[in-house]
């Protein structure tokens, strides 16, 4: 405070303390902790490996994944390609199965009514099935009837299975009366004018539909390729993803130890400028112990690259502020102006005996 009282009453001293008369905006910070802190442990007390063993540690697992990934995304193509190719034929064969459908008669308990009625009722969903799949397979093979939907009209397949049977309207109804009340997957579906309405009786029927449209090799080879590829662009995108992430926190990473480094060079320069103030005013060559801190910014950091060091300079001004007890951040009155000082709290004597 004698030393603040002592510039304000010397008129001459503006010019040898030029450099602290500028008044800058910044934060007050904290003084110190108490203690002498050696050179050699300043350059030891920030946390170097850690981050950069965490991030080579998790950039490892990232890169192990995606590999896995990769290899897995192979997998399940060709998986979905031999399914889309086999998975179709045995489908095909589901018509075999008519054959070993219960018999229904409700009628008659005769045994050969019960059979020719079997019979009768198997041919007819024999034929449906497979007029049914037909169309569907035609549908999904690029439509050369140019049909509307895989849903055929009930009228349309009535007509089809009666001109092919040779069977009366009433078989044709009897036969999606049993195909309605079967607990059996046959590969029929009958809906309604709502398609996602569930049909409850024979009248409510509009259109029937194959659960297996019936396609040829080539069909089946173009559905299944398009299928794996579209599952392909699905994953790739993911994989993208994946590594831009990687890739983005490996920057991040790498800039912030590259930050980190600054930040040190950044400590060992201001210790170094105060120090030697310090020094050159135990010598009378400075008329003040105490030195502006944007001052020594000043004298750090060109103009044109501070706004690119602002945040190194203020880590480094944090770090001094909570890790550096020779070092003591004051507010002094210069020239009529507040300003935040630095003052070396260290005798010349106790430094060169570090040496």
């Amino acid at each position: 405070a004698g030393v603040g009282k002592e510039a304000e009453r010397e008129p001459g001293s503006g010019s040898r303390a030029g450099g602290l008369i500028r008044r800058f905006p910044w934060r007050a910070a904290s003084d110190g902790g108490g203690g002498v802190t050696p050179r050699s442990a300043l350059l030891r007390s920030g946390p170097r490996q850690q981050p950069e063993a965490k991030g080579k540690g998790l950039e490892y697992c990232l890169s192990q994944f995606l590999c896995l990934a990769s290899l897995v995304l192979l997998l399940i193509f060709l998986g979905i390609l031999v399914v889309k190719m086999v998975g179709s034929g045995w489908l095909d064969r589901r018509e075999d199965s008519f054959n070993l459908l219960p018999v229904d008669c409700d009628q008659s308990t005769d045994d050969f009514c019960q059979a020719k009625q079997k019979d009768l009722t198997m041919t007819i969903l024999h034929e449906l099935y497979n007029y049914l799949s037909v169309q569907a397979g035609n549908f999904e093979c690029g439509n050369p009837e140019n049909l509307k939907s895989k849903c055929i009209w009930v009228s349309e397949a009535k007509e089809h299975v009666m001109n092919v049977t040779g069977s009366s309207p009433q078989k044709f109804e009897a036969a999606l009366h049993w195909l309605l009340n079967s607990n059996k997957d046959l590969g029929i579906w009958l809906k309604g004018r709502d398609l996602s309405e569930v049909v409850s009786s024979v009248e409510e029927v509009f259109c029937l539909e194959s659960a297996h449209p019936q396609m040829g090799l080539g069909c089946r080879f173009r559905r299944a390729v398009l299928t794996a590829i579209t599952n392909l662009f699905l994953f790739f995108w993911c994989l993208i993803m994946l590594w831009a992430i990687l890739l983005f926190l490996r920057y991040r990473w790498r800039k912030m130890e590259e930050e980190e480094q600054a930040m040190y060079e950044m400590v060992k320069k201001i210790i170094a400028v105060v120090q030697d103030h310090y020094k050159e005013w135990e010598r009378n060559l400075e008329r003040y112990p105490y030195v502006g801190i944007f001052h020594v910014r000043d004298s750090l950091i060109p103009p044109q690259s501070r706004k690119r060091m602002k945040r190194v300079w203020e880590r480094a001004v944090d770090f001094l502020a909570s890790n550096e007890s020779r070092i003591q951040t004051e507010s002094h009155r210069v020239a009529g102006e507040d300003m935040l000082v630095w003052r070396w709290t260290q005798p010349s004597y106790l430094s060169d005996s570090e040496h």
